[in-house]
């Protein structure tokens, strides 16, 4: 039977606490990531607890930045940036920023922004008003802490659907590593640019973030691509792959704040979260066989 309960920290410490729960499987935010890992390990259960993220895609000078402005666009701004695997930073590593924001304002204005039923949608409401309320106060956030606002989707407008829970696709650029904006998950179409002047320090920089969920790197350099996916720390890598989502034999989380628990989701460690391993030893003794031995068994 698949049971799904609604509640909040009630029900949660309820499943945590029951004798009959054997292993707690959570994806949500770090902090609560957290907790049901601490909870639940305390109590001697298995955990697989999938936290937060801020993913980057960094988009060095030699990449195919039309591409890499679909890409950003995709993966910032669908399902309304309310998704795990959303990019949420672009590092543009010198000289790119200029003609790569261009790129992406030019694709995020084109979007159609309206009721996810409609066909020609590319882009729905949030999910519920306090949500959108809390993605727009990072928007305003994001203004205060100094950061240029090149596109504002607060004020938008969607015909015919006024009570909806809108916000139109936001771009940040000259954003730092001392903004909450590059800092802290926002969870909605807010997209940040963070410009660096190497590769290396474009990779200091992700890795710089407490989370270590995915990453992406664009380049057409086979070399660049091999020592980025040895080097950075994150459980997921893209190379010119905007949202490096694992097919499911593969093992899908992250690393850092992303992650706590014994094991990922999906392929091999996901069957051994969701099974035990038993080992059965049997002899079907002949009789000319018996008397004591003090030895290990053996199989004969």
């Amino acid at each position: 039977m698949f049971n799904v309960l609604q509640g909040d920290a009630t029900a949660v410490n309820g499943l945590i606490d029951h004798p009959d729960v054997k292993a707690v499987s959570f994806v949500g935010s770090t902090p609560i990531a957290r907790h049901v890992a601490t909870s639940a390990t305390e109590r001697g259960k298995r955990v697989q607890a999938l936290g937060g993220a801020k993913n980057h895609m960094i988009v060095l000078p030699d990449a195919d930045l039309e591409l890499a402005a679909d890409a950003a666009v995709s993966a910032g701004y669908g399902s309304a940036g309310e998704r795990c695997m959303a990019i949420s930073v672009v590092v543009a590593v010198d000289p790119v920023g200029d003609e790569l924001v261009d790129a992406i304002v030019e694709r995020a204005k084109a979007l159609v922004i309206t009721d996810g039923r409609d066909s020609t949608a590319d882009m729905g409401p949030l999910v519920t008003a306090t949500h959108r309320d809390r993605v727009r106060s990072y928007v305003d956030l994001g203004v205060d802490e100094g950061a240029t606002l090149v596109l504002d989707g607060r004020d938008i407008v969607v015909d015919g659907r006024p009570d909806g829970f809108w916000l139109g696709p936001c771009l940040f650029d000259h954003v730092t590593t001392e903004m909450r904006i590059w800092s802290e998950e926002i969870f909605g179409p807010v997209l940040a640019v963070v410009r660096v002047s190497t590769y290396d320090e474009a990779v200091e920089l992700v890795e710089r973030s407490p989370f270590g969920n995915g990453v992406a790197l664009f380049t057409r350099d086979g070399g660049a691509a091999r020592r980025f996916q040895q080097q950075v720390e994150a459980g997921m890598v893209g190379i010119n792959v905007p949202i490096p989502v694992p097919v499911s034999y593969h093992s899908f989380g992250g690393w850092g704040a992303s992650l706590f628990g014994d094991t990922k989701a999906h392929g091999t460690e996901g069957v051994h979260f969701y099974t035990r391993a038993k080992t059965v030893t049997a002899r079907w003794a002949d009789p000319a066989t018996r008397g004591p031995d003090l030895g290990f068994p053996r199989n004969t």
